[in-house]
């Protein structure tokens, strides 16, 4: 068995290896593919997997731009649902947040980031550049020598993929993080003591823009995917699990925390997808050693509240699309050097913004007699009565254009 995996081999050469296919690596590709760079994308999961997974919705203007700046926008414009606001709900009570006239003119766009790869997929797909589905047993090699190389299986035979340069955007557990050897990474971490049980359902949302709830039984939020569906989110305990959780009982908490009494109800409809997602705020530094360089949630993660993660993710690559443009055409190292500090002080300030909506919006199982509870009510207040705090707000809702 040995010599036959041997004997089947193939070896060949790219500028840049990109590890997953996800939003990181296929808009890097994209990036790549602008700069008449060449890059092969290797993914562990099949296709159908890659397209269906259901993660964030929420599209910062800065994203919209660069999807409509490479020609891939094109469904985006067509399905995407431009949001120039959105609610705060507490003590009974909604208020808007108009960020479209507090940031200048700036919007988010609702479009699902399964949309968004189906659309990355299908535009590199159509290049005809490579895109290797079910690539297993990955082994990187070289991050710190002249040139690296990658070893793995794909349709049945043992590849070998020697690369200039290695993109590691597969996700929290992939293997290219771990391929840093250790002691080079600093790693800050907080596990958050909640999770979110998100659905998505046949039913029209009851409200035009996102609702983020702040209530006595949790947090709650209301978004959605399309005028006719829904997308809606209640804070469960930790140790809960999805078979917990009944259609009524999803219904009933929903309706707890997000309808008033003097308003429209949300919506109920059929469920059809259903998911208990626990989070966290993650980060190394550097995102980088020798020739691997990490982005997405390779490097960080954040959690969902602030809608950040596949934002901050295509925020990297853009960061690592210019730097390896400047390499191969100007033949310059500084932007490549620079790429982990420049990435990181949009991470931090990511970061930052995500635990101040998780800690302002969630109830916490601490029991400390009601200070955590007054000072976020405080807070909400403040910031729906203070045009400063709105404007702080929604100028990093919106996403940052300098950091």
């Amino acid at each position: 068995m040995e010599g036959r995996t041997r004997a089947a081999q193939t070896t060949r050469h790219t500028q840049v290896a990109i590890i997953g296919a996800g939003p990181a690596g296929l808009m890097l590709a994209h990036l790549l593919h602008h700069h008449g760079i060449e890059s092969v994308i290797l993914e562990h999961r099949d296709r159908a997997y890659v397209e269906g997974r259901v993660r964030a919705g929420v599209l910062e203007q800065g994203t919209t731009n660069l999807l409509n700046e490479l020609g891939l926008g094109e469904r985006l414009r067509r399905e995407g649902l431009i949001h120039h606001g959105f609610y705060l709900q507490f003590e009974g009570q909604r208020h808007r947040i108009d960020m479209h006239e507090l940031t200048g003119g700036q919007a988010i766009t609702v479009y699902g980031q399964q949309e968004v790869v189906k659309d990355l997929i299908a535009a590199r797909l159509a290049q005809g550049a490579p895109l290797l589905f079910e690539v297993s047993d990955l082994i990187l090699d070289g991050l710190d020598g002249e040139r690296s190389r990658l070893r793995f299986h794909y349709g049945g035979e043992l590849h070998e993929l020697t690369c200039d340069y290695i993109a590691g955007c597969d996700g929290f557990h992939g293997a290219s993080r771990a391929a840093i050897p250790a002691g080079v990474l600093s790693v800050y971490e907080k596990i958050y003591p909640f999770a979110w049980l998100g659905i998505l359902a046949h039913a029209a949302p009851a409200s035009d823009e996102l609702i983020y709830a702040y209530h006595e039984r949790g947090f709650a939020l209301q978004s959605m995917r399309s005028p006719s569906v829904s997308r809606l989110y209640v804070q469960c305990p930790l140790e809960d699990r999805i078979e917990q959780w009944s259609d009524d009982r999803i219904w009933s908490e929903l309706h707890a925390r997000l309808d008033l009494a003097d308003g429209a109800p949300i919506n109920d409809g059929p469920i059809f997808e259903r998911a208990i997602l626990s989070f966290r705020s993650f980060v190394v530094e550097p995102m980088q050693y020798g020739r691997l360089f990490l982005a997405g949630d390779a490097a960080h993660t954040v959690p969902p509240t602030g809608a950040k993660g596949m934002n901050l993710a295509i925020a990297d690559v853009r960061v690592l699309g210019a730097a390896l443009a400047a390499r191969y055409h100007e033949g310059r190292d500084d932007l490549l050097a620079a790429y982990s500090a420049t990435c990181l002080k949009r991470v931090w300030r990511a970061e930052h913004f995500s635990w101040y909506m998780t800690s302002m919006l969630h109830r916490f199982p601490e029991n400390d007699g009601g200070f955590q509870h007054h000072m976020q009510l405080s807070q909400l207040r403040y910031t729906v009565n203070s045009r400063a705090a709105a404007t702080s707000l929604t100028e990093n809702y919106a996403g940052l254009a300098k950091v």
